[in-house]
């Protein structure tokens, strides 16, 4: 078999068999296909596609490319979910505490953010002292103990995604329905989990800017799951603004906690509660999602939820005294109020330019390699459908230096305030599976 005989066939539109699938992944871990043969291939499943079956032996090729974690020790049902990311997304950390409060085993590897989306890790890592790295052994048996773990990606995981996406991400192809389906999916099923739900995300923060294009994606990784033998399903939801109020790291932090309090923002309650009855009915905890979400809201009220993320906090070194005083949480110099220059109803809201205004002050990345600075970022206080006065406080900017003009216009331009009522967006388009 050769690589260029294998170009020249999808070129053309063939269909790959499960041989060659092999034979392309093996080769590029291995090296001996070279990133300019690979660059072509993805170039050409760019235009011609990949058929729902060449996916799914795609995406287990790149799954066993290194190794699988193996969770049967973890009594009961072992739950993740996947955020295809944005602005915002705090969700991690609201829905592993109320699910792991009734009963599920939520065993969650989680990544960093790069660009305008935030990463959960980058998040946990705000709180003093919080270890990502946490060794196989460890985790199984605190989710064993407690219910819930969220820790970094072992480097031995799926080998094969981390060498095509890097080359995905300066060839142009990332934009490509399979290949962001494989790729996700094999890092879901190398984890180990039995059930898998996916909050796919659409609009101007997400990475799929159509509705129609998020349920194709969504559909994509339903199928794959299916092949494979897994409970996947999905949830698709509107990023056409940034989720909850506060965007940057131990600012999400603690809207998390306030949330497991029941005093977070209602998009992010809502979008958390949703989620979680599915994956409690995933689980086999509960038959019926209504009764599952009674079940989420009662952990929240009485505390069991936010107990939750302190035992995880706790097991995993952070100090816990963070989640039990929010106030600890280090605030820059610089916190100042951006306030409208006008009256009127909020239109519209650009989630990913407010996200890359929050990399600039430095609570993001546009490198891997790059820190981020865990205090800064920006909380909402206006949002969609939102009445504001001249004068009003449209956010509150944390920042280490006086904002330049150059940012306080991306700020202002993220923003369009017309005369007209303007109804609320739906946040929950459909749930999928």
């Amino acid at each position: 078999m050769r690589m260029v005989d294998l170009i020249e066939y999808k070129k053309n539109n063939g269909e790959f068999n499960q041989q060659q699938i092999q034979f392309i992944i093996d080769g590029y871990v291995d090296g001996s296909i070279p990133d300019y043969q690979m660059s072509a291939l993805l170039m050409a499943i760019c235009f011609q596609g990949l058929t729902a079956k060449e996916t799914a032996m795609l995406t287990q090729a790149m799954e066993y490319s290194g190794d699988i974690i193996d969770l049967s020790k973890i009594e009961g049902v072992k739950v993740d979910k996947h955020s295809t990311g944005g602005v915002g997304d705090k969700t991690s950390l609201v829905l592993g505490p109320i699910v792991a409060a009734c009963g599920g085993k939520v065993a969650k590897m989680s990544g960093r953010g790069l660009g305008h989306t935030g990463g959960t890790l980058d998040k946990l890592e705000s709180i003093p002292g919080f270890n990502i790295y946490v060794s196989e052994e460890d985790f199984i048996q605190q989710v064993n103990d407690i219910g819930l773990a969220i820790i970094g990606q072992s480097a031995t995981l799926v080998p094969a995604d981390k060498k095509i996406y890097a080359l995905r991400d300066v060839t142009g192809t990332v934009s490509c329905i399979p290949l962001i389906a494989s790729s996700i999916m094999s890092k879901k099923l190398a984890s180990g989990a039995d059930t898998i739900l996916l909050d796919v995300k659409y609009g101007n923060g997400a990475f799929m800017q159509t509705l129609e294009d998020a349920k194709k994606l969504a559909q994509t990784m339903i199928d794959i799951g299916k092949h494979c033998h897994k409970d996947t399903r999905a949830t698709i939801s509107s990023m056409s603004q940034p989720l909850g109020n506060a965007i940057g790291n131990s600012l999400e932090v603690i809207e998390a906690i306030e949330t497991l309090k029941g005093k977070g923002p209602q998009d992010l309650e809502e979008l958390c509660l949703k989620a979680g009855s599915t994956m409690l009915v995933q689980a086999k905890l509960y038959q019926d999602e209504s009764l599952a979400y009674k079940a989420l809201q009662e952990v929240i009220s009485d505390g069991k939820a936010l107990e939750k993320l302190k035992e995880m906090v706790q097991r995993q070194g952070g100090d816990v005294s963070y989640i039990e005083n929010p106030e600890l949480f280090e605030k820059p110099s610089v916190i100042m109020k951006i306030t409208s220059k006008k009256t009127g109803y909020v239109q519209s809201l650009e989630a990913k330019n407010l996200g890359i205004v929050s990399m600039k002050l430095g609570g993001g990345r546009m490198t891997k390699d790059e820190d981020v600075d865990h205090a800064v970022g920006l909380v909402l206080n206006k949002k969609i459908g939102d009445h504001v006065e001249i004068g009003e406080t449209l956010l509150t900017v944390y920042a280490r230096n006086e904002l330049s003009q150059e940012l306080l216009n991306e700020i202002y331009q993220s923003y369009t305030i017309v005369d007209e009522f303007v109804e609320k967006p739906i946040l929950i388009e459909e749930i999928m599976k």
